[in-house]
Formats: C-alpha cells, sequence, structure tokens
C-alpha cells in the first residue's frame, strides 16, 4: 500500500476533510457529546467542548503522517461538520485497513453515513491500494450493520461477548469487502553488489586470453608451470580484490 493520508474527498452531499479546530463546537454539539450516538461506541460521550477540543489537537498534529486518516463530514447544505469517519487500524501485510465512524443522530436514516463509507472504500482501495476493507459494529447496533452491508461488505461471523462498549459486554459482527488478491512487492536488489566482468572476445566473437609466455610463467617445484602474467595491476602481482582465474594451457 502507498499511504496518502487524509486527502480531502467530496461527493454529491458531503465534503469529507481533515478536522480543524473550529469544528470543536460542531462535533460536541451534533454528536460527540450525545449518549445516544456513542450508547455502542468504545469511548464515552465528552463532557465539555474542551475534551473534544483536545481530542482534535491530537488528530490534527498526526496530520503530518501519510498513515493517518480522520475525516471529518461536512454536509454541504449546512457548511457544518456533522459526523466523523476514519482508519482505526491497518494491516499492512495483507493489506487490510478496518473503517469507523460515527454520525449525528439528527442525521440518521438519510444515506449520508453509506454515502460518505462508500468514497473512503472507494479511496483506499483505488488510491492507497488497500485489498480489503473491514468494518465492525456491535449486533445491537444493526442499522450500522445495515451501512457496511449496503457498502458492499459482507458478513464474516460474530464473536461471542467479545468487547465492552458503552452498552456492556456484546457481541462483535465483522464485515470485510475483498476486491483483489494481496499483492506481493518484489525485493529490491541489495546495492553494492559486483557486476559480472564482461567476456572479452576475439575477432570471430570466442572467448580469447593471451597464451602464457616464458616470461610469464613460474617454476614450481614438482616441475609444473603457474601463469601469473594474466590479469594483473602490476607485473608479478594478483590484485586481492579479484579472485585470480584459472591460467590457461598450463
Amino acid at each position: 500500500m502507498k499511504h496518502l493520508g487524509t486527502k480531502t474527498i467530496e461527493t454529491r452531499r458531503l465534503v469529507l476533510r481533515k478536522f480543524t479546530l473550529s469544528d470543536a463546537e460542531p462535533m460536541y454539539r451534533n454528536w460527540a457529546s450525545d449518549p445516544e450516538v456513542t450508547r455502542y461506541l468504545l469511548w464515552p460521550a465528552h463532557e465539555s467542548e474542551e475534551e473534544t477540543k483536545g481530542i482534535l489537537k491530537g488528530w490534527i498534529a498526526a496530520y503530518d503522517k501519510p498513515e493517518k486518516y480522520e475525516w471529518c463530514i461536512e454536509l454541504k447544505e449546512i457548511g457544518e461538520a456533522i459526523g466523523s469517519i476514519g482508519v482505526v487500524a491497518v494491516n499492512e501485510k495483507v493489506q487490510s485497513m478496518e473503517v469507523g465512524y460515527c454520525l449525528s443522530c439528527d442525521y440518521w436514516n438519510k444515506g449520508i453515513m453509506s454515502e460518505a463509507l462508500e468514497a473512503v472504500a472507494e479511496y483506499l482501495t483505488n488510491e492507497v491500494g488497500a485489498r480489503r476493507i473491514a468494518a465492525r459494529c456491535d449486533t445491537r447496533n444493526p442499522y450500522s450493520a445495515k451501512v457496511m452491508e449496503k457498502c458492499g461488505l459482507k458478513y464474516e461471523g460474530t464473536a461471542i461477548q467479545a468487547e465492552w462498549n458503552n452498552s456492556g459486554a456484546g457481541d462483535v459482527a465483522y464485515y470485510g469487502l475483498v476486491v483483489g488478491p494481496v499483492i506481493v512487492e518484489e525485493p529490491e536488489e541489495a546495492e553494492g553488489e559486483p557486476e559480472e566482468e564482461p567476456e572479452r572476445t576475439g575477432e570471430e566473437g570466442e572467448s580469447e586470453e593471451p597464451e602464457p609466455t616464458e616470461e610469464s610463467k613460474k617454476v614450481l617445484p614438482d616441475g609444473e608451470t603457474e601463469n601469473v602474467g594474466a590479469e594483473m595491476n602490476e607485473p608479478g602481482t594478483i590484485d586481492e580484490d579479484e579472485e585470480p582465474e584459472e591460467a590457461i594451457g598450463a
């Protein structure tokens, strides 16, 4: 995958963009402080706008990292933040990205979250290179499951009493969308590996090395001769950085 971060995405009714500190007030008012919105979520409803602002500061600081995906859902009609959607988990080996979201209850049952999830899933698969989009929800929250199904995610199974949220222990339903096989990148060749020495050829294209002369032969104790004149930097010395070639005609 090639991480690209939180890029602005525009749909028919929505602008999905990075959060700013000015979003603290509408975020707190529209969904972060609402226990109905957070009923099946892992984080409790915010108790103050300052708490919301503190969360936003952390998200905004993380936008410098290309692995950070956290969108503000802005409704074009009112020009205001009404929800959020982002990547909550990444598995690089299988190129999978899990998405989480929440939305002001004033805009439930209008297809808004499906519109946002579909746009984000398309971005993550087509541009980032994710091969799998995952999502999950408490089984007591069937409306969230319908959003996943509407966007093409398939039900994969339920983990019993697997998670504790604001409604206590609950069963978790898992959904996934697989768009293709995992792409394994070829490892890059190590730098600094010696290249093969090109073969010397004669006029007819055959390998050719000079015939040893009497001066280039050294008499060994048993009467054998060794070629010491070929492939040398200086007469009579072998380059310590190269493997000596076998003598021809010895």
